[in-house]
């Protein structure tokens, strides 16, 4: 087996992009699209196969992984989770503010809507603009009933003011756990990591014309909000939630903190042009070169490419002037 190159698979969303995507992976007609997700096993909540991708030959990935699991995975892997890929990949471009909201953990998602994952994530800051931040926690504890009545009135406000305003630059990298109510500012590309599943619980949504019952994933409201982490979350957590700048040496971008969800790894060739064997997500964010495998096999690559890599290609060789990111999951 060998890496995949694929295609933009961008479905529409409650919110808007900016053109950011299509920038980078050089394509049109995507402008309005703010997510590309990438080596997507996972489909929208509420779809059987809406946002999971498809290669080249028209079959869906999850289908392909499942028929071969050890070949995508690695025996390992599938020792440990099954056919399970433990990740998905996406570009996001805020073309807008996203709205105040939250992703449930894995004990939530188990007891209330019937999900084996969670969705803790992680960011990868491609792009931001100069007075670009992320909203990232409560800055003091918040009591279950306050939190009730800004979610019932809609008090955006008031939501946003106690909420922590981190700004962020491009080459940061930032972990959000589940149960960190959280929102990122408009102006930012990201490359994010994330449990695979599509599970996001809104605080906000009058200001996205999505209904109540949309927003809580048809939780009654007080149910929903139960996931979400009410404590503060000082400077010295908010430090913690900071990994490696993109610019650092090769390695683990982010804090160890991750490393039970998944593991993004900066690509560099002037660094290091080898990629041990694995399943991963190859992201190239500049330059252009080629990715060869061990049977002799070359996929040429450059800015916006996004590739899959299956465990069987064996370890991959990296040539040219080329940078990116490299996401697999746990191990």
């Amino acid at each position: 087996m060998q890496p995949i190159a694929l295609g933009p698979n961008m479905p529409s969303m409650f919110y808007r992009g900016d053109g950011r995507i299509d920038r980078l992976r050089g394509t049109t007609g995507h402008k309005d699209r703010p997510e590309d997700w990438i080596a997507s096993v996972t489909a929208r909540f509420g779809s059987e196969t809406g946002g999971m991708t498809r290669l080249p030959d028209g079959t869906l990935l999850a289908e392909a992984v499942a028929g071969d699991p050890e070949a995508w995975l690695g025996a390992a892997h599938v020792a440990r989770y099954g056919t399970d890929t433990g990740l998905l990949v996406k570009l996001l471009d805020a073309g807008q503010r996203l709205p105040v909201h939250v992703h449930p953990d894995k004990g939530f998602a188990a007891e209330h809507l019937a999900s084996p994952h969670g969705k803790t994530e992680a960011w990868i800051v491609l792009e931001a603009d100069p007075d670009a931040a992320v909203h990232l926690g409560f800055r003091r504890d918040v009591e279950a009933a306050e939190l009730s009545g800004w979610a019932r009135g809609q008090d955006i406000e008031a939501m946003l003011a106690v909420t922590n305003r981190v700004p962020v630059t491009a080459g940061d990298t930032v972990l959000c756990p589940a149960g960190t109510p959280h929102a990122i500012s408009a102006g930012i590309l990201v490359v994010e990591l994330q449990e695979p599943a599509d599970l996001s619980i809104m605080l906000e949504w009058s200001t996205f014309s999505l209904a109540e019952g949309e927003a809580t994933l048809g939780l009654p409201l007080d149910e929903a909000l139960a996931c979400i982490d009410r404590r503060a979350c000082p400077p010295e957590r908010l430090k913690e939630l900071h990994g490696r700048p993109l610019n650092s040496a090769v390695g683990s971008l982010l804090p160890g903190e991750a490393d039970p969800f998944f593991v993004a790894e900066r690509v560099d060739t002037q660094v290091s042009r080898h990629l041990s064997q694995s399943y991963s997500v190859l992201v190239v964010t500049a330059g252009g070169g080629h990715l060869a495998t061990e049977d002799g096999s070359s996929l040429l690559i450059g800015r916006g490419s996004t590739v899959v890599i299956p465990y069987s290609a064996g370890p991959a060789v990296l040539s040219g002037d080329i940078e990116g990111v490299r996401c697999l999951p746990a191990s």
